[in-house]
């Protein structure tokens, strides 16, 4: 935010009133630059004309930075394309589990039966009402069905580490796939932010100075579009010799007089925001109380402007 430098003037007695410092007013310019490469499709700004903050002027063409947007979109869901799914498999073993775990609820059910049975026929072969060899056949059914209801549950097992392995697998596999996924997400976003950058905003509320491109010229990324600035405060910039440094602090109060162009003068309020703590030699274009002062120091007044003032005009400051 480069300042317009102009050199100010020191107390001397101009035939129209004294002042303490005279000097001229400017203010913080900003060249507003394309933050993109391409045709100006839009750029809605005039020379004086007052732009808000963040206010859209302006649009360069988008259509290349589009396509690379779609390419790298592309380049995301092909990848996405690319990964094994291990749902086909894993719901054909769930199947399998599901009916391996209804076989052996049906087992236990019938096991509970016959170990009833089991326990009726070893009072009846007690009581010597039946051979004992129903309850010996009773008993190899019993423990065939036991038998049965292990295998069948060390199966369940073995389809559960069945399941884990092949979706296992299957993530490995898909691992280095899906280890491009993130960079690729990160260039989808950064060709979004070069896109969002082909609208011209306004970085300031302020008024346009100098206009530097059209509509329809090409313009590429940190070329200037225009120059900006607030002009609702402007700084009056004046030097002080070192014995006047007594009179001046940060923040005080000072009067600011202008030509009003009738031979007369606008008497404006000011306030010093600034005072050089370097002492730097008296430009030719000053003249001091002693004809020319070795040493002068810098200061910047901020005045409040009501439209009349305007980059360059001459000011005067009395303490």
């Amino acid at each position: 935010m480069p300042f317009l430098t102009i050199a100010g003037f020191i107390s001397c007695n101009n035939g129209n009133g004294k002042y303490d410092a005279s000097g001229t007013f400017e203010a913080e310019e900003v060249i507003v630059s394309a933050e993109a490469t391409g045709k100006i499709l839009q750029l809605n700004i005039e020379e004086g004309a007052s732009l808000a903050k963040d206010s859209v002027v302006g649009k360069i063409d988008p259509t290349a930075i589009e396509l690379q947007k779609e390419q790298a979109s592309s380049s995301v869901e092909a990848l996405q394309q690319k990964t094994n799914d291990a749902t086909p498999q894993v719901n054909i073993l769930e199947s399998q589990l599901q009916l391996q775990q209804r076989q052996i609820a049906v087992d236990e059910e019938q096991l509970k039966v016959l170990q009833k049975e089991q326990q009726r026929f070893q009072k009846l072969v007690a009581a010597d009402a039946v051979p004992a060899k129903q309850l010996d056949d009773i008993n190899g059914q019993v423990s065939v069905l036991k038998e049965k209801i292990i295998a069948a549950k060390t199966q369940l097992n073995v389809l559960h580490s069945q399941i884990n392995s092949q979706r296992s697998m299957v993530a490995i596999q898909n691992r280095s796939i899906l280890s491009e996924k993130d960079p690729m997400e990160k260039k989808v976003a950064q060709i979004q932010d070069q896109l969002d950058k082909t609208t011209i905003k306004n970085p300031l509320a302020g008024t346009v100075l100098t206009k530097y491109a059209q509509q329809n010229e090409f313009t590429a990324t940190g070329k200037a579009l225009y120059k900006i600035a607030d002009l609702s405060t402007m700084k009056l910039r004046a030097y002080i010799t070192g014995d006047q440094l007594a009179q001046v602090k940060l923040n005080q109060p000072v009067k600011v007089k202008v030509d009003d162009g009738k031979g007369k003068y606008r008497e404006l309020a000011g306030i010093i925001t600034w005072i050089s703590d370097k002492a730097e030699f008296t430009p030719k274009t000053i003249q001091t109380k002693e004809e020319r002062a070795n040493l002068v120091y810098a200061m910047k007044i901020n005045v409040k402007n009501d439209g009349y003032l305007k980059i360059g005009m001459y000011g005067e400051v009395l303490f």
